[in-house]
């Protein structure tokens, strides 16, 4: 969950955990199926996920997802997804700040921030 201004958000966020690379953030206004399943789609649009397997945490609107989109996914507690869990903590550190420093964020400029960074953090790495 992030906050901008006296609004809450959840970030959806895919992460490539070999590479640690970015390879989709998008912000709602709340966690549901359909919309994890429109991120997935928007996903899928730009990434090959066929075979991919996801590791999720124990979120039931993502297990659901993923479940009715037909792609494979296994609930991981440790391991690989603690490299991700550290992305995810730096991301929301990041947009807390830029929150912060512009008090009157939308919704729209936080997710072209998170967009931004997600790029940049990729030419990074």
């Amino acid at each position: 969950m992030i906050q901008l201004n006296n609004q809450r958000f959840w970030l959806y966020a895919a992460v490539d955990p070999n590479s640690n690379e970015f390879l989709h953030v998008r912000l709602f206004p709340t966690r549901t199926i359909v919309l994890t399943k429109q991120f997935l789609q928007e996903l899928a649009e730009k990434h090959d996920v066929a075979d991919s397997l996801f590791l999720v945490d124990g979120a039931p609107w993502l297990q659901a997802a993923l479940f009715n989109l037909s792609l494979r996914f296994q609930h991981v507690t440790h391991g690989n997804r603690n490299a991700i869990e550290r992305l995810f903590k730096e991301l929301k550190r990041r947009t807390e700040r830029f929150a912060t420093h512009f008090r009157h964020a939308t919704a729209d400029s936080g997710e072209t921030w998170l967009q931004t960074f997600a790029f940049v953090f990729n030419q990074l790495i």
